[in-house]
């Protein structure tokens, strides 16, 4: 099981036998590089931890442990939860500030306790097998597991056609679990409990402080999280695309330590290159840039590795070229910072003013102008005006929830029907898509139209999309990605800001352009938002055309029994004679299609 996640931490493997318990660790070496070896011990020998990921307040936890007369054998920073569990026992999570996926042993109470850091960045997988619980950073790991079976999961199926990710506690397989964010395990002799033991409210706005006020506290916030991650003993950098997010990451990474590395990649097709707005930013902020110019057909070379990479299907085109700038940074750094979590906690999305939109929209307008929009001619651009409009005016006229999600996703509920074969359809329960947004409804009932689809972001997209990218993309060359905004005292600060100062018109985290205007070049603080693309609409015309017609071959969906080849081959000839723009759902598919005969056939 450790060799499948070796990639992982390629430094050293730790491991613990012992009667009913096994605990394995890939070890990336970062903190305490000579001395900080797992598994971590107590004095007593009595608990027993692994850890993937950092905890960046250690430090000070360290020595209000040792002042109360705890002794270390390490300097490393997990040693820290043995000796805070021993004191507070599952409470010891309140204390802990980092990115964290822990496994800790209690052999007196013979008790394992499993825990995932709050905003769910590094990951943690959970299968039941006889006699007890088995668990893992990768499902991959879970695989090796005799008792295993690979049985596709038809709910996980089903709902990563919708999202483009399988969104926690399910995974693609039946059996296997994923332990969501904010949650922690204890299983024992006589206990078997998951729990939530930490949850973000964005109903509780604070309007006694002034614009300015919450501009200099969002600085000094981020500014502090950016100065906790930069804790590391070996070369660190920073993502910088270009954009508000990463380029204010870099600015007070770079006054926090007066040289900082940052690397991008650049593309030769214009609608998708952003290598000169990162070049900007750099030379403004005198940083030791590193570029890599590519042809968009590296991403290409890359689909295999990457799917061999993704144990679950994933949907985001973009998790190619994060691997490609995850490969480039790790020829010179072994950590990296990055802006994952800015637009789900300021607003940023174009779809937030979307939404407000939509709801003041006549309907007897918006199926007028969706007659015109849908005459509009076909583009393959990056995020091209026509793709934009006719997503927009399709759903506009639906309730927020499921528009946001057809928004964002690939198959409508509608496509599904005509997409499923008969016996797969009457595998699915009643409801099966939208089952993991239930514990949600009486938190969003409470919440206004833009805030309601923050949460929504901040509990699915973030988590089971933007972080599985970040975490597997960087992770497959034994790279740490650090998130400065997901810091849980910032996330929590943040929660607390007015929308207006978030989202102003149009504009969205306009309190971050504020806060970053005296340090970063006024043409970044005026872009508009653009996402790390491909150019996944003419591939699929061009050079991916033979993968998919392999993928989609009529009588190897027959095989599969899952999808009509009818209504797939409509698709696919639609989109390759420009009448129909269908990227999203035939790039979801092929992910699919190469998942499934990478893992199942």
């Amino acid at each position: 099981m450790a060799a499948r996640i070796h990639h992982r931490g390629p430094d050293e493997q730790g491991l613990f036998t012992e009667g009913p318990v096994a605990l394995a660790i890939q070890r990336l070496s970062i903190i305490d590089v000579a001395g900080g070896h797992q598994p971590y011990r107590n004095e007593t020998g009595d608990l027993v931890s692994v850890f993937n990921g950092e905890i960046y307040n250690f430090q000070e936890l360290r020595a209000g442990l040792q002042e109360r007369g705890h002794r270390f054998a390490t300097h490393a920073d997990g040693e820290v939860i043995v000796h805070l569990y021993e004191e507070r026992g599952v409470e010891c999570l309140e204390a802990l500030n980092g990115m964290f996926a822990l496994a800790l042993w209690d052999r007196k109470k013979e008790r394992l306790f499993l825990a995932r850091d709050r905003l769910g960045i590094k990951p943690l997988y959970t299968a039941e097998i006889p006699g007890g619980v088995a668990f893992a950073s990768e499902l991959k790991a879970l695989l090796e597991l005799p008792t295993i079976a690979r049985s596709l999961n038809p709910v996980a199926l089903d709902q990563y056609l919708t999202f483009e990710y399988v969104p926690a506690s399910e995974s693609i397989l039946e059996g296997i679990s994923k332990l969501p964010p904010a949650h922690y395990l204890v299983r024992g002799p006589a206990t078997n409990l998951v729990q939530r033991y930490w949850q973000l409210k964005l109903r509780e706005q604070d309007r006694s402080l002034s614009p300015d006020d919450w501009q200099r506290l969002l600085r000094q916030s981020l500014k502090q999280s950016v100065q906790r991650m930069l804790i590391s003993e070996v070369p660190l950098g920073v993502f910088l695309s270009g954009g508000i997010d990463s380029s204010a990451v870099a600015a007070l990474a770079r006054e926090a330590t007066g040289r900082v590395k940052t690397f991008s990649i650049g593309f030769q097709d214009r609608t998708y290159d952003e290598s000169s707005h990162a070049r900007l930013v750099a030379r403004e902020l005198g940083t030791e840039h590193h570029e890599e110019l590519l042809d968009p057909r590296a991403s290409l070379e890359v689909l295999d590795p990457v799917v061999a990479q993704l144990d679950e299907p994933l949907g985001d085109a973009a998790i190619l070229p994060t691997y490609l700038l995850s490969r480039y940074a790790r020829q010179s750094v072994t950590v990296v910072l990055t802006g994952e979590g800015a637009d789900e906690l300021l607003a940023g999305y174009p779809t937030y003013p979307a939404h407000a939109v939509a709801a003041g929209l006549p309907r007897p307008l918006a199926r007028v102008a969706s007659w015109v929009v849908n005459r509009m001619p076909v583009s393959t651009s990056y995020l091209s005006l026509d793709f934009k409009l006719k997503r927009f005016f399709r759903h506009a006229s639906e309730a927020p929830m499921p528009r946001h999600f057809h928004w964002m996703g690939s198959f409508t509920t509608e496509d599904k029907r005509r997409l499923y074969s008969s016996s797969f359809q009457a595998s699915l329960p009643h409801q099966a898509t939208w089952r993991p947004l239930e514990e949600h409804r009486a938190e969003l009932a409470g919440l206004d139209l833009v805030a309601g689809i923050q949460h929504l972001d901040l509990h699915f997209y973030l988590p089971d999309d933007l972080l599985v990218k970040l975490d597997r993309a960087t992770m497959a060359v034994s790279l740490e990605g650090r998130v400065p905004y997901l810091d849980h005292t910032l996330v929590e600060l943040l929660a607390r800001v007015p929308m207006p100062l978030k989202l102003r018109g149009m504009n969205g985290k306009w309190l971050l352009k504020q806060a970053m205007k005296d340090s970063l070049p006024a043409s970044i603080l005026k872009r508009p938002k653009k996402g790390f693309g491909i150019p996944v609409a003419r591939w699929l015309k061009t050079d991916l055309k033979p993968l998919l017609d392999r993928c989609l071959e009529p009588e190897r969906l027959r095989r599969q029994g899952l999808f009509e080849p009818t209504f797939l081959g409509r698709m696919v000839q639609q989109h390759l004679a420009g009448k129909v723009d269908h990227r999203k759902p035939l790039w979801t598919m092929l992910m699919f299609q190469l998942w499934h005969e990478r893992w199942m056939e």
